[in-house]
């Protein structure tokens, strides 16, 4: 037709229509993204929980006995030489609590020590909590009291 001009590129409906899927698409990914993510944090709980444990098996090698706080298995404050206070076992941010969107506490004696990981945001960096011990078996609780030793060995 020589009398129309054929015009290049999308019309704004056909720009909607791909916006419109596009949204549509990304609605249905991110419950799925951002349940990922929690599973991806819980799976790093357990494995921070299987860190806790070792270095409490080489505290106790090395010392004779079990460490009582988080901070005693961690590096020393400002490069002093390594002592029972600071062992220089697992990494700071451990050693303060807070680890890949967990906290965790430790209460301990010479004779044993219990560890719980709690999520920092429940239902979004965990909907699990977790408790080992000097027995190495990690338990969990689904929902957000703690575990305890009374809560079911993970599978």
């Amino acid at each position: 037709m020589p009398g129309r001009r054929r015009s290049s590129g999308f019309s704004l409906i056909e720009l909607l229509i791909v916006i419109a899927i596009i949204l549509i698409i990304a609605g249905i990914a991110m419950p799925k993204l951002t349940s990922a993510r929690m599973y991806a944090y819980e799976m790093a709980a357990i494995r921070t929980l299987h860190t806790i444990n070792t270095a409490q098996t080489q505290y106790f090698s090395t010392y004779g006995r079990y460490a009582t706080s988080l901070t005693e298995m961690g590096p020393p404050a400002g490069g002093a030489v390594t002592t029972a206070s600071a062992a220089d076992l697992i990494t700071t941010d451990l050693a303060l609590g807070n680890k890949s969107g967990y906290k965790f506490s430790m209460v301990g004696n010479p004779q044993g020590y219990a560890v719980n990981a709690e999520p920092q945001v429940y239902n979004t960096t965990g909907k699990r909590t977790f408790f080992t011990d000097q027995s190495t078996v990690i338990r969990e609780h689904t929902g957000n009291e703690p575990a305890t030793v009374n809560d079911p060995e993970i599978k």
